[in-house]
């Protein structure tokens, strides 16, 4: 298929060494315009002719079509990313030709001067026109000519029509590759803005509790996530400390947890006790929000009081919170959990009240700590978290360092599959 004179068919290496720089060239490009630039014109040597012209039919209907360029223009014209620039037809040869469906050599050809298109072919003798399908049918079209008659080759059309809808296919997998990533990049851009707003309901620094030491982390899965902790202050000098994990992951669990959010710092004046504000919770979800889409939200709720080291609790379908004793010992918080919140709106939440000891650390947390799996798929668990909590020296900061290293080195250094959330709370010493 290669011209005499161009590229010599007595030497199958100078052949395969074309072919395989041009390729190597091909495969290196990024972007679909500069690929067909560089693919035409090293194909110019294997086909020789005096002008180019393609065209399009992508989204029209017959007879219209668009020519998608033209070696006569001599501004360049992106078609994918200026389709307004490109000269729209509806009838003549070139129409045509690319309704036709089919390849066709004209070894003469005689234009119509009220040809529409007639600039694009005139002083042209020879035409190659060669289909480019999708789907099984001819979207677009290559068009070569010669100033002389008879110039191309019947013997080489079969060659010449499978190489091109080579090269149209691979063009149009770097199109969608780059709408693919485009899309990618503004969603990116949206969930980074999701983001935004939802860490934006998270508390802006710890409250200063009297009697304890406080420290928090949250580490989301994808750029938006749905676990939520908050802390509020109450009459008394008493303080209300929520953890929350909203089911699923990304936008929509940052949505349920951001209405979440809205719904316990307005429902309750003041949100207290424990087991009213799960329930106000529970209601407000579950009657506008969850019922018909299957989301829920796991809650656990402590009201400390800074006088008497009491904490009154309660839970809803949450993983019970840990206390870490002064000697090491690790006791999760009694009391059946109850259900989810968001699933029925009639549910009772029961409340259950400790007093913690100087030097007890409280550890609130989400499922994304004890359900993280190592390779094998083998969970972290309780167990594991309670190995952590018992390392550790009891300090917020250090139970978060402890907990969090366990979990990679148990995951293999895996990157989240769930949003964890840590929150964790240590009875000072009294002065």
């Amino acid at each position: 298929m290669f011209a005499t004179g161009q590229i010599g068919e007595g030497d199958w290496r100078e052949r395969l060494a074309f072919i395989v720089h041009t390729m190597r060239d091909v495969s290196r490009q990024t972007d679909p315009e500069e690929m067909v630039r560089l693919y035409s014109g090293r194909m110019r040597q294997v086909v020789p002719s005096d002008r180019l012209v393609t065209l399009t039919r992508r989204d029209l209907t017959a007879p219209l079509y668009r020519i998608t360029r033209s070696s006569t223009w001599t501004e360049r014209v992106n078609p994918w990313k200026e389709p307004e620039r490109l000269p729209q037809f509806d009838r003549g040869l070139l129409g045509e030709l690319l309704y036709g469906d089919e390849p066709a050599i004209f070894d003469d050809i005689r234009i119509s001067p009220d040809d529409p298109a007639a600039e694009y072919l005139a002083g042209q003798r020879s035409l190659l026109a060669l289909p480019l399908f999708d789907r099984g049918t001819a979207l677009n079209m290559v068009v070569l000519m010669r100033r002389e008659p008879g110039a191309f080759d019947r013997e080489q059309l079969p060659e010449h029509v499978w190489m091109s809808n080579l090269f149209g296919q691979a063009t149009s997998n770097l199109v969608l590759s780059e709408d693919l990533r485009a899309a990618y990049d503004a969603v990116d851009r949206e969930l980074r803005a999701v983001a935004e707003i939802q860490r934006s309901l998270l508390p802006a620094c710890l409250p200063q509790i009297p009697g304890l030491r406080l420290a928090a982390h949250y580490q989301t899965s994808r750029r938006a996530g749905g676990d939520y902790y908050d802390f509020f202050a109450l009459p008394g000098g008493q303080w209300g400390i929520l953890v929350a994990d909203v089911s699923g992951h990304g936008t929509p669990a940052a949505v349920l947890m951001a209405i979440t959010h809205s719904i316990a710092h307005t429902c309750c004046n003041p949100p207290a006790p424990p087991a009213r504000l799960l329930s106000a919770l529970n209601e407000r979800l579950a009657s506008a929000y969850t019922v018909d889409n299957g989301q829920f939200v796991t809650a656990a709720y402590a009201i400390y009081d800074a006088a008497t080291r009491r904490i009154t609790y309660a839970c809803a379908g949450h993983p019970a919170p840990r206390i870490r004793h002064r000697d090491g010992r690790i006791e999760p918080l009694d009391g059946k959990a109850a259900i989810p919140l968001g699933i029925a709106a009639d549910v009772s939440f029961p409340e259950h009240e400790r007093t913690l000891c100087e030097g007890d650390t409280l550890v609130l947390f989400t499922d994304g700590i004890t359900e993280a799996r190592d390779p094998s798929g083998e969970l972290f668990e309780l167990h594991g978290l309670d190995r952590a909590l018992a390392e550790s020296d009891g300090s917020p900061q250090d139970v978060i360092r402890r907990t969090l290293s366990s979990v990679d080195r148990f995951t293999r250094g895996a990157a989240a599959a769930d949003d964890r959330t840590l929150l964790v709370a240590q009875v000072a010493a009294a002065n």
